[in-house]
């Protein structure tokens, strides 16, 4: 099914790119979200029309998103954990751990955009990739210490 891009999605394309999906996909996931309109005459002929305003927000969004990155990189999170005898953490350090130490920062950051492998699990310092738009990736300090 060819689709027109209403936003920026990560594995497809930006803002005005015509693609072809899986027609599942495009009926059940991007249209209903907002993502996407089916590529009709009609459909070409309105996203035309709204295409310079569509493009303006993606960029208001995009510098906004940069602007966050800036303050975040300056930012460093610090965990206490219980350790055993080789350094090695009883717990981890999660996503969800990082989301909240971010939002008592003043930084609302859903979970789901924090990067991480696995669960952090060892003592010192790392650096964790935040997305905050589908081209800008904030790496925030996080130093996980041992807990007396």
């Amino acid at each position: 099914m060819k689709i027109i891009l209403k936003s920026a999605v990560a594995s497809l394309g930006t803002v005005g790119d015509t693609v072809t999906v899986a027609g599942g996909y495009a009926r059940n996931f991007l249209i209903p979200k907002g993502f996407a309109v089916q590529a009709t005459k009609g459909n070409l002929k309105q996203f035309e029309a709204e295409k310079e305003s569509l493009l303006k927000k993606a960029e208001e969004v995009k510098g906004g998103a940069d602007t966050l990155k800036g303050t975040l990189e300056g930012l460093t999170l610090e965990f206490t954990r219980k350790a055993g005898e080789e350094d090695k953490l009883f717990g981890s350090v999660t996503s969800m751990d990082i989301a909240a130490a971010l939002k008592e920062k003043g930084h609302e950051i859903d979970k789901r955009n924090i990067l991480l492998d696995e669960p952090l699990k060892s003592l010192g310092e790392t650096g964790v990739e935040v997305k905050l738009h589908p081209e800008i990736i904030a790496t925030v300090k996080a130093v996980i210490s041992k807990e007396e």
